[in-house]
Formats: C-alpha cells, sequence, structure tokens
C-alpha cells in the first residue's frame, strides 16, 4: 500500500505542472522520443521527481533516526539546527569561494551538517543528554546560523539570487547531475540507518541491556550519527532546507509499524517523499500560474501538526 501510494504521488509530480499532462500518458511521454512532452517529462519532471523521492527518504528516515538516538520525540533534523548547518557552509563557501553548486556544495553541505549534529549531541550533554536540553541547544543553534545565512545573503549582492529560492527550500532547480551528485551519499547514509535498526533498538533499553543483547552502544551511536549527517547534508545541499518531513512522517509511521525501528525506517523511507513530493504538487496547483516552493508548503503544512505533537507530548508527560 505504501510503495502504492508512492507510485501515484511520483505519476502526479511527472503529470501536474505548467502543462498538465494526463497519468495514463506519463509513461508514453517518458519513452517515446517522438511525444511532444517528451522533453518536459524526461528533462525536467523527471529529475525533480527523482530529487523529491531521494530527499524525501533521506530526511524521513533522518528525523526517525535522531528521534530514536535521542529519545526525543520531537527531534527533526531542522528543528535541531542541522539542516541550518549545512545552509550556513554552503553560504560561506558562496560568499567566500564563489561556490556555483556542483559536488562541492554537497561537501560543504556534509561539513556544516556534521559540525552541527556533533555540537548539539555534546552541548545537550552528550550520552547524558535529555530531550528538553537537545531541543534547547538545537533551537538556539538554529536560530544562530539562520540570522548568519540572512546576513551573508544581504551583504553579498552576487551570492543573493542564487541563494534566495534554495534558503527556502525547492525542487524547481532540480537535474540529472544534482540527483546523481547526491544520490551516492543518501544510499549509503540509508543503508548505514537501516543496518544500524536493531542496535537502536537495544539502545531504547538503556546503554547496559543494550551490551547484554549485543550491541555496541558507542558504535550505534556513531554510525547514527554518519547517517544523520550524510542524509541531511546531501538532501539540504539539493533542495534547501525543508522543514517538517523528518519530523511529522516517523511519527505518523509509527501509528503503522509500531516502534520497531526495523520497520519504521523502511516505512519511513517510503512514505516522507509522499508527504515532500505532495507538497511539491500542491505547491505547483495553488500557486499557479507560477508556483510555490516546496518548503512553504511543508511550513503551512506542518506547522499546525507540530503544535499539535506539542500540545499531545505535554498532555502524555503530565
Amino acid at each position: 500500500m505504501a510503495a502504492l501510494t508512492l507510485l501515484t504521488v511520483a505519476v502526479l509530480s511527472m503529470a501536474v505542472g505548467a502543462k498538465q499532462i494526463p497519468p495514463g500518458e506519463v509513461w508514453h511521454a517518458l519513452t517515446d522520443r517522438d511525444a511532444a512532452e517528451y522533453a518536459v517529462v524526461r528533462e525536467l519532471r523527471l529529475p525533480r521527481t527523482l530529487l523529491g523521492l531521494l530527499a524525501g527518504a533521506a530526511l524521513g528516515v533522518a528525523g526517525a533516526a535522531m528521534q530514536a538516538l535521542t529519545r526525543n520525540p520531537l527531534a527533526d533534523p531542522g528543528l535541531l539546527g542541522i539542516n541550518a548547518g549545512a545552509a550556513a557552509a554552503i553560504a560561506t563557501a558562496t560568499a567566500l569561494f564563489g561556490l556555483g553548486g556542483g559536488t562541492g556544495q554537497v561537501w560543504f553541505a556534509l561539513l556544516g551538517a556534521a559540525i552541527v549534529t556533533v555540537g548539539v549531541y555534546a552541548v545537550g550533554g552528550g550520552r547524558a543528554a535529555t530531550p528538553a536540553r537537545l531541543a534547547l541547544a538545537g533551537a538556539a543553534l538554529n536560530a544562530a546560523l539562520y540570522s548568519y545565512v540572512s546576513a551573508v545573503m544581504l551583504l553579498n549582492a552576487a551570492g543573493l539570487e542564487r541563494l534566495r529560492f534554495w534558503t527556502v527550500g525547492s525542487l524547481a532547480s532540480a537535474d540529472t547531475g544534482t540527483v546523481l551528485r547526491v544520490l551516492p551519499f543518501i544510499a549509503v547514509g540509508l543503508l548505514v540507518a537501516l543496518a544500524a535498526a536493531r542496535p537502536l533498538n537495544a539502545l531504547a533499553l538503556g546503554d547496559d541491556a543494550a551490551q547484554a543483547l549485543g550491541a555496541r552502544p558507542a558504535v550505534a551511536r556513531a554510525g547514527v550519527i554518519l547517517a544523520i549527517t550524510l542524509l541531511c547534508g546531501a538532501a539540504t545541499a539539493a533542495c534547501g532546507p525543508i522543514v517538517f518531513v523528518g519530523l511529522l512522517v516517523p511519527h505518523l509511521v509509527r501509528a503503522l509499524t509500531g516502534p520497531d525501528l526495523r520497520w519504521l525506517l523502511p516505512y519511513c523511507a517510503l512514505l516522507a517523499p509522499v508527504l515532500l513530493l505532495g507538497s511539491d504538487v500542491l505547491g505547483r496547483v495553488v500557486g499557479r500560474p507560477g508556483e510555490l516552493q516546496v518548503g512553504l508548503i511543508t511550513a503551512v503544512v506542518g506547522g499546525p501538526l507540530f503544535l499539535t505533537l506539542v500540545l499531545r507530548t505535554r498532555t502524555t508527560r503530565s
């Protein structure tokens, strides 16, 4: 069912746009070079859809892994400042070195994401981190880094236009090169996260119980941090900082799979792209004749749901 839903949204992503294509004709437009819509679908909408699939899976799995690692149900790559770290690194590289994209952008994003991931975890208390301390550390870094990105954009007129749409979060500039650049990083990140599912299940019982079950807590945490860095850094480099996908999808998926990460992570990889691509399609529909960037749509949809989760969490704890 999840795979069928994802396939449906992917077809809609290639069918909806300035030029409407009936869903039943998408495959024909995708494979027949003589079709009138071949160039539109193959060169524009297919890379955009593939990037949405990769970025959605990356953010969904990273969010679920982060919530399990920190034992914080409100953990999210955006809320904890990891996406902001990637954005700050790219803004710095753009201002200082004239970075205009390519593989260099991915590496800078990974560096920024890694620094902030380690920083939030350390400031939050490391192994003794509490959800409240992690949330406060992430919120503080998130605010500071986005203020820095805004300052860089204002002071660097040449890079302003290049960064303006990217900082909102968008799939509109996707091309085959972008997909191929981020694919290895996201693929490795997904594999590492899926391999860490069983140790993360054991860590939920505490370090002593996890060691008794054969898990190595330090190795498991290092692997999860590596996976989160790869997934968030690559997704942010390609699409810009997109919020709420990594927060909301794990909560929705838990209602289907329960807390077992061996099921939760694969389902997040399938259903998070549904939210991201669905938001992208919605942005094209409501923003006609132009479009609204996907980062705006996920923020509008995710904001009320986030408040609902906060209230539910507070009620549960009280």
